[in-house]
């Protein structure tokens, strides 16, 4: 018996039958936004859109702007719910939760894996995170990624690092396979797949398809979107549903469109490819001998014809068979699902891949720890040995701690770039359970800060202050470094803020510098607010400059005393006239206060990637 002739019955045959999904009526609409507000009128994509997918290889094909990414993306959970305007999704006769959205798989158009990264560390990676350690012991995360890596084919590349812009990795069919085995990993019966053709030359397209057709007869329900694919691909498929401008032309065994069309009154050419045959049927290229494919109305006649066809009748059958099964005690609430593993647990194993990538990307963490060095010798040779003698003193030390501060705070402009490079990493394993929010903050933070910021700028001050000569307490020292270290991390707090507020980093580089050169001049050092624009004054009260400078200067004034001439200048003097408070708590008070902005920066930061638009 031939696939036709089983029509779409292939998942009876499975040892383990994988879940069935229902989705009935589906209006999805969105809306334009500008700045946050939504503005013209809705758009439909999704229209009256019905099916059924059982256990197989079930492909949702369609042209560009068809709905068919739309479609996958709503049954799989992935799309806003608010444009969601009527129907129903369940899966085995339950409403789609957040706990069955976490136990299905979804692997993206873009492959989303750290490029860093081995192979196999990914693997492991999704495999330390997503299954429990009360279960799963070490050998056996490690066994299942081996098993995994064997069954995709990857035992060639296994070692072999996946690539990015500055290093050179596996080829374009082999990353594809290990987002998949990524998601394999929970050993999940409901796979969603967006395209995942696209991009890949023929063959490896064709090895792609094999690989799902393979996990399909182990029972899986694989769900994916497609566009055009060439025949030896196609004629995998057990069941297609064909998507025209938002609505449902086909839905049926893949081996019985062909009949359907024929039906309709289109000739498919001899050697032609039946879904480029589809497509041009679709596209109004294929013409019906019986009628046009839209009416005077402007309605979709191929999706009229469906819904009048016995296809379509079944289909509504079945459809309400299952909701009358499930009309009692069908609404349940959607409660948060819990996480597999525990918080410290996930910060432990996402903090030693964001230090294992930082290590690993000299262009940022070794670039860094150099730019302090070199900048540390610049200052130290231009202000080399400073004198005591007047004005220079003065005058040389005013010229240095101003360029110190500049330093610490517009050499932190990389740190706008931490969240935006892996926006999409992060919104699709948090979307996807891997780990809590807080905890992929708290790993940059941790991973990031301490390596990238704090090591470089502690070296930075021990050349720099060393070689102006400073004053040479060691105590001295230690305040100077963590002034120039808390000036440094209030710079980096704003650019966390920014960089997790935007996706664009051409923008982020323009919101980060702005406030950076208003805190420099507002700052009270080049302009006197008292007596010119009293009414921004304010300003400098919120002013990583003013905090950083008054610090510094209250550190190497205080107990200095300088000579013109034969006459003695205190550095007290010189604080008294410019209004600088050189207590104790004077001095505190700065560190304290950029601890503040620290603080508050980092908490927006958490905020904004919290806030962070996770749905496509």
């Amino acid at each position: 018996m031939n696939k036709t002739e089983m029509g779409f019955n292939v998942g009876t045959h499975f040892q383990d039958r994988g879940p069935t999904v229902t989705f009935s009526n589906l209006h999805y609409c969105v809306q334009e936004k500008r700045l946050c507000c939504k503005v013209g009128a809705e758009k439909y994509i999704l229209k009256d859109v019905s099916g059924i997918m059982k256990p197989g290889m079930n492909a949702i094909m369609g042209a560009t702007g068809s709905g068919k990414t739309s479609l996958l993306d709503v049954i799989a959970g992935r799309k806003d719910p608010a444009g969601l305007r009527h129907g129903s999704i369940l899966v085995d006769g339950k409403v789609v939760t957040a706990k069955l959205r976490l136990s299905s798989a979804y692997v993206v158009q873009d492959d989303i894996v750290m490029g860093t990264l081995s192979v196999r560390e990914n693997l492991l990676f999704s495999a330390n995170l997503r299954l429990s350690r009360k279960h799963h012991s070490s050998e056996d995360k490690s066994k299942k990624v081996d098993e995994i890596i064997q069954d995709l084919g990857l035992t060639d590349c296994a070692d072999t690092k996946i690539g990015t812009e500055f290093l050179r990795g596996v080829s374009g069919g082999e990353r594809k396979r290990c987002s998949i085995g990524m998601e394999l990993i929970t050993s999940p019966t409901l796979l969603f797949l967006d395209e995942p053709t696209t991009g890949l030359d023929s063959n490896t397209a064709n090895c792609i398809i094999n690989l799902l057709h393979k996990l399909s007869r182990q029972g899986k329900t694989v769900i994916f979107s497609i566009h055009q694919p060439r025949y030896s691909i196609f004629k995998q498929f057990d069941h297609l549903t064909l998507m025209h401008k938002g609505e449902v032309v086909y839905a049926g065994a893949a081996g019985n469109a062909l009949d359907y069309f024929t039906g309709l009154g289109y000739q498919i050419e001899s050697f032609d490819n039946p879904a480029d045959f589809f497509m041009d049927i679709t596209n109004g290229e294929a013409k019906s001998t019986l009628e046009s494919s839209i009416d005077e109305d402007g309605n979709n006649m191929l999706a009229v014809k469906y819904r009048q066809s016995q296809l379509y009748q079944n289909v509504t059958m079945e459809l309400d068979h299952v909701n009358q099964s499930i009309a009692e005690g069908v609404s349940g609430e959607d409660k948060p699902a819990s996480y597999t593993t525990s918080f410290f647990y996930q910060l432990r194993v996402v903090c030693g891949r964001t230090a294992l990538n930082t290590l690993r990307n000299p262009q940022t963490s070794y670039a860094q720890l150099a730019l302090n060095i070199f900048f540390g010798i610049l200052v130290g040779l231009i202000y080399y040995q400073l004198p005591k003698t007047m004005p220079e003193a003065i005058q040389n030390r005013t010229g240095a701690f101003f360029f110190l501060v500049i330093n610490m705070v517009f050499g932190n402009l990389s740190a706008v770039d931490l969240f935006i490079k892996e926006r999409a990493i992060f919104i699709h394993e948090n979307a996807s359970g891997y780990y809590r929010t807080s905890v992929y903050f708290l790993s940059k933070v941790f991973a990031d800060l301490i390596p990238n910021r704090i090591i470089p700028i502690l070296v930075f001050s021990v050349i720099s202050y060393y070689m102006m000569g400073l004053k040479p307490a060691f105590t001295s020292f230690l305040c100077f470094a963590l002034t120039m270290c808390l000036t440094s991390l209030a710079s980096v707090g704003l650019a966390f803020v920014v960089s997790a507020s935007t996706s664009s980093f051409a923008i982020a580089n323009i919101l980060v510098a702005l406030p950076f050169v208003f805190m420099m001049v507002f700052g009270g050092f080049l302009v006197n607010l008292n007596s010119m624009l009293s009414w921004l004054s304010w300003l400098k009260w919120i002013s990583i400059f003013k905090y950083g400078l008054d610090a510094t200067f209250i550190n190497e004034m205080k107990g200095q005393v300088f000579f013109f001439g034969n006459v003695s200048y205190p550095g007290e003097q010189y604080l008294e006239e410019q209004g600088i408070d050189y207590s104790v708590w004077g001095f505190w008070k700065n560190e304290v206060a950029l601890v503040g902005i620290i603080l508050v920066c980092m908490f927006l930061a958490y905020v904004q990637l919290r806030r962070i638009n996770r749905w496509k």
